[in-house]
């Protein structure tokens, strides 16, 4: 698929594979409207993104607030060629149990990733249908798939926001929806986990320190640059599907 020309929004670009992503998707020429809940390192992403020649503008707020996003969507449509978003955004709050976890704590996981993708498919679906295609990536997570003790409500997050990725694509097939999983990659996430503390901190240290040391991580821009092949190269064969790294 050439990209070149369309304007994607990206969620969580400020650091990690949201700021990769951006990188990785304005060398292939797309515009982008980044998105992040903390201005200064948003809006470095946005400086490397405008120097590789593309246009880029910034929306800083909280991506399960439906204005933040209205927002993005109307910064994107004033880009032009509007084509659909990458939600990467998400908080972990790692190491606490389910009964330990703070309430707070909890909706702020589940906001950040399964309220987060709802208004993004509340503001901007109804823009993609009515031009007749689009793209719709969620960045979701094998957590989804497994229980490890002091994730619990990332995991049941990530599991959420994939079947809202499937049920996207069932409901509007002219969109090509999917999720994609990175696998373990260094982010700030990576390093919470390594330090959590909690009544799960235990089995979190020996298992995302175990990453790093057995070698495993990828970079951000290995998971990045798996993505954007994808997008470039055959996007629809993942409709409605989960895509690993390869």
């Amino acid at each position: 698929m050439d990209l070149t020309n369309k304007t994607l929004i990206v969620t969580g670009a400020s650091r990690g594979l949201g700021r990769a992503l951006a990188l990785e998707l304005a060398r292939v020429g797309v515009n982008l409207v980044l998105s992040a809940r903390t201005p200064e390192p948003l809006q470095e992403t946005q400086a490397h993104v405008s120097g590789l020649g593309v246009k880029a503008e910034v929306v800083v707020g909280d991506a399960a607030v439906a204005q933040t996003v209205r927002e993005m969507v109307i910064t994107a449509q004033s880009l032009g060629n509007f084509y659909g978003f990458i939600h990467n955004a998400g908080v972990l709050n790692p190491g606490p149990l389910l009964w330990e976890l703070p309430e707070n704590q909890w909706f702020e996981v589940i906001d950040s990733h399964l309220k987060a993708g709802y208004q993004l498919i509340h503001q901007s679906v109804p823009q993609l249908l009515q031009a007749g295609s689009g793209l719709a990536v969620f960045v979701g997570s094998g957590a989804a798939s497994s229980n490890l003790a002091g994730i619990g409500a990332y995991a049941v997050a990530k599991a959420a926001l994939e079947h809202l990725a499937r049920q996207l694509a069932t409901e509007a097939p002219q969109i090509t929806s999917f999720v994609y999983r990175p696998g373990v990659v260094e982010t700030q996430m990576q390093q919470q986990a390594r330090t959590a503390v909690g009544g799960g901190s235990q089995v979190l240290h020996r298992v995302f320190r175990g990453y790093q040391q057995q070698g495993i991580l990828r970079s951000p821009e290995e998971a990045a640059a798996a993505l954007v092949r994808i997008l470039t190269e055959n996007p629809r064969s993942f409709h409605g599907k989960i895509a690993n790294f390869p």
